[in-house]
């Protein structure tokens, strides 16, 4: 009978494999003196910044707060929260002007003007697909947008739309990356990215952008696992406690609003699930749903990595290059 033990882990044990394998990656093969991390005031980073101070030593570890004019209020607080929680040195890189320069809020406006041509200056947005209990056989975005006064709208946007704001939207973890790769340069050191296996495995990541690192110390734990390692690391209680967020349009989103359409612990069960072959059926008695629910959340899973294939795809040659 299925149930949520099968994600139980020994967080001790885990804790020490990865800091080992941290230096052997970083240290041994990779040759580098230590890592840049990027902290966005969540658990997924504070647990990898804990993790890289244990195995290299915090004098070892940068952590950058990368703010920008969208982030919320309360991010870079979280973030020097899980730094001073894994003792290491921050620096602070606003990355607004780099997005203005580039056009990143311009585009996004004019994106949302094809649906709210009233968007303007003062008003805020956010991104959100139906939950899967919804049972729309189209998850459509739903573009939601808040004048300065507080009224809100919502409407579908088409595909063209669609893309455009999320690609005018991709500036934001495309710009951090280079600040990250800047530090790594400078410092010598690695980039360690912070994806778990749940965004690892179903495209929650920007290619060449957040997608982007040389150690993904935790791509293989499933978010609750993180939630785990978080606990016995000691990472504080004010970050464990904020639910997962996207924090990447104005209007304040959670990740299951914003892409997963489940509750982060049911999504890690229909994960490990499908993985591991387990039938609808059986899955809906575990988390207490439908067998329709159940069916729609693989067909979900399945969609969602096809598009991985792309975004974790390496650059193709001409030519087989291994010769050369």
């Amino acid at each position: 009978m299925l149930s949520r033990d099968v994600l139980v882990i020994d967080a001790l044990t885990e804790a020490a494999r990865i800091e080992l394998k941290i230096r052997e990656q970083i240290q041994g093969q990779l040759r580098r003196t230590g890592a840049v991390v990027g902290l966005s005031g969540g658990v997924d980073s504070s647990v990898v910044a804990i993790l890289l101070a244990r195995a290299l030593g915090p004098e070892r570890v940068l952590g950058l707060l990368m703010p920008e004019r969208d982030s919320s209020p309360d991010a870079l607080q979280l973030g020097r929260s899980a730094a001073e929680a894994a003792g290491i040195e921050t620096l602070v890189e606003d990355v607004t002007p780099l997005l203005t320069a580039a056009g990143c809020y311009a585009r996004q406006a004019h994106a949302i003007r094809s649906v709210f041509p009233e968007y303007g200056d003062g008003w805020r947005c956010k991104l959100s697909v139906p939950a899967i209990s919804d049972g729309l056989k189209l998850p459509v975005p739903l573009l939601t947008v808040e004048s300065p006064c507080g009224e809100r709208k919502s409407a579908r946007m088409d595909a063209s739309s669609f893309r455009a704001l999320v690609a005018a939207t991709n500036f934001k973890q495309r710009a951090r990356k280079m600040f990250e790769y800047h530090h790594a340069d400078r410092l010598h050191y690695a980039v360690a990215g912070t994806p778990n296996l749940q965004e690892y495995a179903l495209g929650f990541f920007v290619k060449q952008g957040d997608g982007a690192a040389d150690v993904k110390p935790i791509a293989h734990l499933y978010k609750v696992q993180v939630y785990a390692l978080a606990a016995h690391l000691g990472v504080p209680d004010e970050i464990r406690r904020r639910p997962p967020t996207t924090d990447t349009y104005s209007l304040p989103q959670t990740q299951e609003e914003f892409y997963f359409a489940l509750p982060h612990a049911d999504m890690d069960l229909c994960l490990w699930a499908y993985e591991h072959g387990i039938a609808a059926e059986e899955l809906a008695t575990a988390l207490g749903i439908s067998s329709a629910h159940a069916a729609r959340a693989y067909r979900d899973i399945e969609g969602k990595k096809r598009a991985v294939r792309y975004l974790d795809a390496p650059a193709l040659l001409a030519a087989d290059m291994r010769g050369v």
